[in-house]
């Protein structure tokens, strides 16, 4: 007995306590070798007691989003199981000894009269109870974040590549561009024209060359290319012109103009010459909007993770964040053909709050109304000041929250999802940031109808 209490009091966690609260757990407990690979905790199964890790390693495995991931290790002076005053009653994962270990265990029994006998010791548990709660709560906020870098990731992988392609796919036919366009000038060139004949020409090149005024649906630009391709036939000119000029504010009317200052071989050049330009000006065009979207999308990863802020509460532009979420979830939206809409009220107030926080609140909530919706269904997501707070909403025609499951939406690991498919973390790492930002969320349900409430102070 003088070696186990000797053991005790050379223990870093209950070392300190008065011999006789040592003493009484010597009384009340028992000393335990363990081997590698046995469980002394099973996920689902009553935890049944308090264990004082004497020597050794003992590994805490969770499973999370369907893989089992170790998240906590507990070694000689260190105290796992079962403590006074927790809720715990199962074990959330499964505890695995890792190497031969000691350990004093008290038994669940006995816990009831451990504040009591003694009171220093439960004081000591106590901390320790909150420590492990503070580490939990840290490892679930990693995974989630993880989870969501993971969803945001795929989502902006698609978003990048689809201007990137187009870039590349420009660059490469800008070359043969140009070489027809140089092609084209000579051929005109060698027509000899006028200077009034010149005059026209650069008149209607002015007016192809000119950002068109608005941008024409698929169907519009389909009519523009066969009423100009007709045009060409009727006037013996190549009808390829045809899909270039559409492109432009080139008018029938303004052909026919240049028609009637030219005639024959000089028309056809002409036309070509400015085809080979629109052709040009376009793929340029083509790219510019390429990187643009490059660069809008790259602003608003740096946007939603606020990499150049100090993670402090601040005025926060809710608009701002809400829009950086869209467009990286705008892949997803897309891939079910859903209708992502973002309405926020003019001149909206700031809300004081950290903002890469509240970002990743937006794109729980958000991900997952995409997730309920079925295919062409509809989420919008809005913000407008009510009294002193900010209330965003993210509303979803999907089927709804079941009465029965309401009340655990937000607990930690419960999920809806197939195996794999979810952490279980979301909503719970959502309240909880929401708590840390003075920020409340409620929710209401009903099939064909599920809005989630987040009211922040501005």
């Amino acid at each position: 007995m003088s070696d186990v209490l000797a053991r005790l009091q050379a223990h870093q966690t209950v070392g300190q306590a008065p011999r006789e609260e040592l003493e009484w757990l010597m009384a009340h407990g028992a000393l335990e070798h363990y081997e590698p690979g046995q469980m002394i905790a099973k996920k689902g199964e009553p935890v049944d007691a308090l264990y004082i890790l004497l020597s050794g390693h003992v590994a805490h495995h969770m499973e999370q989003g369907g893989h089992w991931r170790k998240v906590l290790d507990w070694r000689a002076g260190d105290v796992a199981g079962q403590l006074p005053y927790s809720r715990m009653v199962t074990a959330p994962g499964n505890s695995i000894v890792e190497e031969p270990s000691v350990a004093f265990r008290l038994g669940r029994e006995h816990l009831a009269e451990l504040p009591v006998a003694c009171p220093h010791l439960t004081g000591v548990f106590v901390h320790g109870m909150v420590d492990r709660a503070r580490a939990f709560k840290t490892n679930d906020l990693q995974v989630e974040k993880m989870a969501s870098l993971g969803k945001l990731a795929a989502g902006l992988a698609h978003e990048l590549n689809n201007p990137a392609s187009a870039a590349t796919r420009s660059a490469r036919l800008i070359t043969a561009a140009v070489d027809e366009l140089d092609r084209a000038a000579r051929a005109l060139g060698a027509v000899g024209l006028d200077a009034k004949e010149q005059a026209l020409v650069d008149r209607v090149r002015t007016r192809c060359s000119d950002t068109p005024t608005r941008v024409l649906t698929p169907l519009e630009l389909a009519d523009r290319e066969d009423a100009l391709a007709r045009w060409l036939e009727q006037h013996d000119v190549d009808e390829a012109f045809a899909t270039p000029l559409a492109e432009t504010d080139a008018t029938i009317e303004l052909l026919d103009e240049l028609a009637a200052g030219l005639g024959g071989e000089r028309l056809g050049a002409t036309l070509r010459w400015l085809a080979a330009g629109c052709t040009l000006r376009g793929l340029s065009r083509d790219i510019e909007r390429a990187a643009s979207r490059v660069h809008a999308l790259v602003s608003a990863v740096k946007g939603f993770t606020y990499m150049d802020h100090a993670r402090a509460p601040e005025p926060v532009d809710i608009g701002k964040g809400l829009a950086d979420t869209l467009a990286l979830l705008a892949a997803k939206a897309r891939g079910k053909a859903v209708s992502l809409t973002n309405e926020v009220q003019p001149d909206l107030p700031r809300a004081r709050g950290v903002g890469g926080e509240l970002n990743q609140v937006w794109a729980n909530l958000v991900d997952n109304a995409l997730d309920a919706v079925p295919q062409g269904g509809r989420v919008v997501v809005s913000a407008r000041a009510e009294g002193p707070q900010v209330v965003v909403r993210v509303t979803d025609n999907g089927p709804g929250i079941p009465a029965d499951l309401k009340g655990r939406i937000f607990d930690p690991f419960f999920t809806t999802k197939p195996v794999g498919q979810g952490t279980g973390l979301g909503l719970d790492i959502v309240r909880r940031l929401l708590d840390q930002n003075d920020a409340t969320i409620d929710v209401d349900s009903a099939p064909g109808r599920t809005e989630f409430r987040v009211a922040l102070p501005t």
